[in-house]
């Protein structure tokens, strides 16, 4: 082989090295690919963490603060309507007119306290509600009435009726078709019973916001 020859030889092989060379450019792409790549996992696990916690909270506001519940019914019409969801605000003090959410029989009720412990409670023919001998105001009912249509005589509380100690005396909002306190099958409301009040409407979303609790007021 001549020296010519030897010469195109190393070019060709010089040629190949730089063909194989990245150039500037590659390896500042190359680079940002791996940020991207590191980016990626970082953000990755920072969701994986924030899910996680938000979840923890969410589980230990439930628990302790509040609590989510749908409506079923047409007891509380027309101040919730069924299928709507609110929530309630686990406290444990109520005056009259406030809605609370409490347990009963493997269901959850909604309904508006009308009595604390102590009070004497009345209803008369016409449905007026008196409390310590004070007719209240009730701008929120529907349908005034006694009792709740077809309501078997032998379940009927006596009217006046004294709430028990550490117990609420609640009704429906629909008065003709809520089953409450004026039931000796349902009674009145114990504080082992109790999930708090329901403070604000989450759906459907146009009628998103607090619920206006009127309170009762004496007249």
């Amino acid at each position: 082989m001549n020296s010519e020859e030897k010469n195109v030889q190393i070019k060709d092989n010089n040629s190949e090295e730089q063909t194989y060379r990245p150039t500037l450019d590659e390896l500042r792409a190359e680079l940002k690919r791996e940020y991207r790549k590191h980016d990626y996992t970082r953000t990755l696990r920072n969701t994986i963490v924030v899910v996680i916690v938000v979840a923890a909270l969410s589980v230990l506001v439930s628990s302790f603060f509040i609590t989510v519940l749908k409506v079923t019914g047409d007891s509380m019409t027309p101040t919730l309507d069924t299928g709507q969801i609110v929530i309630a605000n686990n406290y444990a003090t109520f005056e009259t007119g406030e809605l609370i959410a409490f347990y009963y029989n493997n269901k959850v009720l909604v309904k508006r306290v009308i009595g604390s412990p102590g009070d004497w409670i009345n209803i008369d023919e016409n449905g007026q509600v008196f409390v310590n001998g004070v007719q209240i105001d009730e701008p929120y009912i529907s349908d005034p009435s006694q009792y709740v249509d077809g309501a078997n005589e032998s379940d009927k509380v006596t009217f006046p009726y004294q709430v028990p100690d550490k117990r609420y005396f609640v009704l429906g909002d629909h008065r003709t078709v809520s089953i409450d306190s004026r039931s000796q099958t349902v009674g009145c409301v114990s504080k082992e019973q109790l999930i708090g009040g329901v403070v604000f409407r989450i759906y459907p979303f146009n009628v998103f916001g607090k619920i206006d609790s009127v309170a009762a007021k004496e007249e």
